[in-house]
């Protein structure tokens, strides 16, 4: 299992993209969570 984190601050162009849903998750390209991170789905998302 392989897997890249990218963490990303001060960027104004996500601030107003997401705004109060931060912080944003993607697996895949795609959004996974927000606000909230669940972590077991999290964990499933990424196995």
């Amino acid at each position: 299992m392989g897997y890249e984190v990218e963490e990303i601050q001060d960027n104004p162009e996500l601030m107003h993209q997401y705004g109060e849903e931060i912080p944003v998750i993607f697996v895949d390209g795609k959004r996974h969570d927000y606000w909230r991170v669940d972590p077991e789905r999290l964990r499933q998302a990424l196995s």
